[in-house]
């Protein structure tokens, strides 16, 4: 049944048709000429903005051993990334800031922001994207310790509901040696000092 339903979600021509028959049950004129060829463009453009949903395949995360001994925190912070909420399907976006610090193994710091961008790709809601970027981190490194904070703007505050332009959504979350309530109060406020209120997320 499963793959069946993948298959089907991967008709695109036939997410096309359904798209024309949604747009034409709102009452739009599919014959306008700004109109006459958004169904297969919305069609394709789920396709790109759904990616991490539709490949199913986790990003590869470079590791490399940690020959020198490395100990201290690595952040890197202010990575724009782009999702929709998966309560409305209406874009959300801002930047995320991860840290971890290192045991046995240092990453590519390229694919940090690759997990993140990776996670974001899919209806999503910001806690749950928040909570995948650290689980997975944690998983791929084995770190000492893992942090992640988002920070964002949600269109379907903005545009609808309680219409509160420029608003910020912040999430965060832990694992290891930043969750302990001693020497993880350090971690955490060394983080937090390196991202400060970033401020990166357009307003």
């Amino acid at each position: 049944m499963a793959k069946r339903l993948k298959r089907k979600a991967r008709d695109w021509p036939e997410i096309e048709r359904q798209l024309a028959r949604l747009f034409d049950l709102l009452g739009l004129d599919l014959s306008q000429p700004d109109l006459v060829r958004t169904p297969g463009r919305v069609a394709r453009m789920y396709k790109e903005i759904f990616a991490g949903h539709y490949t199913g395949q986790e990003p590869k995360i470079t590791v490399f051993p940690n020959d020198k001994k490395y100990t201290s925190m690595v952040i890197v912070r202010d990575v724009p990334f782009y999702s929709v909420c998966a309560h409305h399907i209406i874009p959300f976006f801002g930047v995320g800031h991860m840290a971890y610090l290192p045991a046995a193994r240092i990453a590519g710091l390229s694919k940090l922001a690759r997990t993140l961008e990776f996670f974001a790709r899919r209806p999503q809601v910001q806690e749950r994207l928040t909570e995948q970027v650290a689980d997975f981190l944690n998983r791929k490194l084995e770190p000492r310790g893992v942090m992640v904070v988002l920070e964002a703007r949600h269109l379907c505050m903005e545009m609808r509901g309680v219409e509160k332009p420029g608003s910020l959504t912040v999430t965060s979350t832990m694992r290891g040696l930043f969750e302990d309530s001693a020497e993880g109060g350090r971690f955490r406020m060394e983080f937090m000092n390196h991202i400060g209120r970033a401020g990166s997320v357009p307003r």
